[in-house]
């Protein structure tokens, strides 16, 4: 893949995290029991785009993030360099 597919109108929010840990814990505690399936991905993006937010902490500091919103992800897509990369899929 080479872009994050657009947001759901529910999903205002695109949320990329920080460490490969929080992400796993998002795919197999919260997107499983929802949708049946959680994926982990990998990608690379721009330092000067990701300049424009802040970083967040959503409980912690291992919760970690970025607070994309969805009218800002064609940018954000744009923005990538690379493939995102599938590391984890759970069910």
């Amino acid at each position: 893949m080479r872009a994050f597919p657009p947001r759901l109108p529910e999903q205002p929010i695109f949320y990329p995290v920080l460490s490969e840990e929080y992400a796993i814990k998002i795919a197999r505690n919260w997107n499983v029991p929802a949708s049946g399936k959680g994926y982990v991905t990998r990608f690379r993006v721009s330092k000067q785009f990701l300049s424009k937010y802040e970083v967040r902490e959503a409980g912690g500091k291992a919760h970690r993030e970025y607070w994309i919103p969805a009218d800002d992800l064609a940018a954000f897509n744009a923005a990538l360099a690379g493939e995102i990369e599938v590391v984890a899929e759970y069910s």
